[in-house]
């Protein structure tokens, strides 16, 4: 028992050290001119595939914090070498992944800025695709916020996050919810991930959330997790549920599509994107599911125009 503790402590650590990797710029330094302005670029390897990010306009202060992290980047790689060291001492064997949940992580990554974009707008960012599509690339956009651009960057970490093949075999619990709302809400609240500890209201209505009890919510998952239904049913109602129990202080729409889409995927059965031209339609529908007056129309809603299956991943 004590083994298997050890196990799962060090492959949340994996996980942790592998995003935090992931979040950083780092690499060969390039420097590239246009129209008199220079701008950084770094030059890495990620899974032996060699890639190029864009960091932004030159300048010292910038420079100087790529060179920083190049050093930080080789500390993490040790630490996560000297996990998979352990882990090799421990037996453990990494779970393979079927063909089918394979073909739904390809897809996920592959319309990656396409479910950003909708996310994003579903959230009320001021964003084109173009722009997000972007933004997830690297390269620089002009008329966006800080705040908006931050909000994409965000959920680009989220998403490459539950699409990483060992956190795609985790189980969808409550500590991967609070995982996703850490990344989505990075650099906003220092609460981010952390249960809310304060009232909430919800515009469009009178009704309000209670304040979230962990232990509750745990207990309310496992529910969802035991009842019988076939798991597009049940990722559609872990969605609505996170959604309506208001758990953090911000970003819980965001931090819900990601939440059901990492059960969904697991499962190889599709992912969910509430389209950009629906969102109205989306959230008119939200008001009487959270004031309990019903809920048949909008799972049938997310079912029938947000729910996009393996079958027609497979044919797109």
């Amino acid at each position: 028992m004590e083994e298997k503790i050890e196990i799962l402590s060090l492959l949340q650590n994996k996980q942790l050290l592998e995003q935090e990797l992931q979040s950083i710029a780092y690499g060969s330094v390039e420097i590239r001119e246009n129209d008199s302005n220079q701008y950084i670029y770094v030059h890495y390897r990620e899974d032996g595939v060699a890639l190029t990010k864009y960091v932004g306009e030159y300048s010292e202060e910038l420079y100087g914090l790529v060179l920083n992290n190049n050093i930080k980047a080789r500390e993490l790689k040790k630490q996560i070498k000297e996990i998979n060291k352990k882990l090799k001492q421990l037996n453990y064997i990494e779970e393979e992944i079927s063909e089918e949940v394979e073909q739904n992580i390809d897809f996920a990554r592959r319309h990656l800025a396409d479910t950003i974009y909708k996310q994003a707008i579903l959230e009320g960012v001021a964003t084109t695709f173009a722009d997000t599509e972007s933004i997830i690339e690297g390269g620089k956009v002009n008329n966006m916020t800080s705040e908006d651009v931050m909000k994409i960057v965000n959920l680009k970490h989220a998403w490459e996050f539950i699409l990483n093949k060992n956190v795609i075999l985790s189980n969808t619990n409550f500590a991967l919810l609070c995982e996703i709302n850490k990344m989505i809400q990075e650099g906003f609240y220092y609460s981010a991930g952390k249960i809310r500890s304060v009232p909430v209201t919800i515009s469009g209505t009178e009704w309000k959330p209670d304040l979230p009890i962990e232990s509750v919510i745990k207990e309310e998952l496992e529910e969802i997790f035991s009842k019988e239904m076939n798991d597009i049913d049940r990722a559609i109602e872990l969605l609505l549920y996170t959604m309506k129990k208001q758990v953090f202080i911000d970003g819980n729409k965001r931090t819900s599509v990601i939440y059901s889409n990492h059960y969904l995927i697991s499962k190889g059965k599709g992912i969910i994107a509430i389209p950009a031209e629906l969102t109205q339609e989306f959230k008119d529908l939200l008001i009487p599911y959270y004031e309990g007056k019903d809920e048949k129309n909008i799972k049938k809603f997310i079912k029938e125009k947000c729910y996009i299956p393996i079958k027609y991943i497979q044919t797109f």
